[in-house]
């Protein structure tokens, strides 16, 4: 569910991004090259998102709603090195089918490929005690 509500704030986020390119080339990608270089930009976004979020306190703000953090796998925040090595794997794991988010159904410790390629994993955080 996290993925979900990260997922209707990143759209937010990619239509305002967007809005720039769109208005300076007038609607349509007039060729090729222009379209490639639009898809990067706006995959940079995507990674800026999870990366700044991920760096900066090991959440993002749909991890936050369900108590969910990534750390290294000795429990620090994750750099933008690991940041990156996560982003990447994890299209790895989406493309080849989500198999390697699957895959945490059946690893003894509930990681998904990019969690075990980028040394991470996420944590479920405890229950805050209310006063």
């Amino acid at each position: 569910m996290a993925i979900v509500y990260d997922s209707l704030v990143l759209i937010a986020i990619l239509m305002l991004a967007a809005l720039p390119p769109v208005l300076l080339i007038g609607g349509a990608m007039p060729n090729a090259l222009l379209r490639i270089a639009f898809q990067l930009y706006l995959f940079g976004v995507i990674f800026l998102f999870f990366g700044w979020f991920w760096v900066h306190g090991g959440q993002t703000i749909g991890m936050r709603a369900w108590r969910l953090k990534i750390l290294t796998n000795d429990g620090q925040t994750i750099s933008w090195r690991g940041a990156g090595l996560r982003f990447m794997w994890a299209w790895f794991s989406f493309l080849l089918f989500g198999l390697g988010y699957l895959w945490a159904i059946v690893d003894p410790k509930g990681r998904t490929w990019h969690d075990r390629l980028s040394s991470s994993q996420v944590v479920l955080l405890p229950k805050k005690e209310k006063p």
